[in-house]
């Protein structure tokens, strides 16, 4: 009788265990396929760290010392096909330009005069102009990602749109200091080409400026001042 009674509550236990198993493998099943997002979107936020360069400098103006650019924002991913592996991305974002270079930015009478710093004649520790603005990227995005795999190769090619918000110009030297804001001659509206490619979040990013930093301004000589800004860096997208 006691061993019927113990086969029975084995028997009983056995299949308790069984369907406590399956409903566990159940749940997880549905968990799985609760966390797995087929309308997955990608690289949502983005921070850059750039070297800015000078492009079409007029005669004797060059570049010194270390010119960093700061841009973070948000981009929306837009997927446009089944696969989700192309998109579109419009965004948001901030960007701070500073520019280390030998071209003076001075102001006589309430106008604003261009010369190009001579190295041997003055003596000086800093010379440099920068601009912040808000900026409007939008890019054809290409990418090997899935709606479970997070590391993956990226192209990334479009425009990006800004508008100079504040610009400040800074010369020190030991004969006297020149500091001027909200310079009217610069661009308030500036547009170029960006281009990022790279694997997981870094990526390489490229940025070219398609107008003047400047508005139809030109030296004390009356040489055209066109300098163009290229960004070149790196791009850390995060989602």
């Amino acid at each position: 009788m006691k061993v019927i009674v113990l086969y029975l509550l084995f028997m009983v236990f056995g299949c308790y265990v069984s369907n406590a198993q399956d409903s566990i493998e159940t749940s997880i099943a549905a968990d799985t396929t609760a966390v797995i997002d087929n309308k997955y979107r990608e690289d949502q936020f983005y921070l850059s760290v750039t070297y800015n360069l000078l492009g079409n400098k007029p005669n004797g103006v060059s570049q010194s010392g270390f010119s960093s650019g700061y841009h973070l924002g948000f981009i929306r991913d837009m997927p446009i096909n089944k696969r989700r592996n192309l998109a579109i991305g419009v965004g948001l974002g901030f960007s701070a330009n500073s520019y280390n270079q030998t071209l003076q930015i001075s102001e006589n009478n309430n106008d604003f005069q261009y010369a190009v710093l001579n190295d041997s004649e003055t003596e000086y520790s800093k010379n440099k102009f920068t601009t912040y603005l808000v900026e409007i990227p939008i890019e054809f995005r290409w990418r090997t990602s899935t709606a479970t795999d997070y590391d993956f190769w990226r192209i990334y090619a479009g425009m990006k749109l800004g508008y100079v918000l504040f610009n400040s110009s800074k010369f020190n030297s030991i004969n006297g200091d020149i500091q001027l804001s909200n310079i009217d001659d610069f661009n308030t509206f500036q547009y170029g080409f960006t281009f990022s490619a790279g694997y997981s979040t870094i990526s390489f990013h490229l940025y070219y400026g398609l107008n003047e930093i400047f508005n139809d301004v030109t030296l004390v000589d009356g040489e055209s001042i066109e300098m163009n800004s290229v960004r070149i860096g790196l791009m850390f997208y995060i989602l």
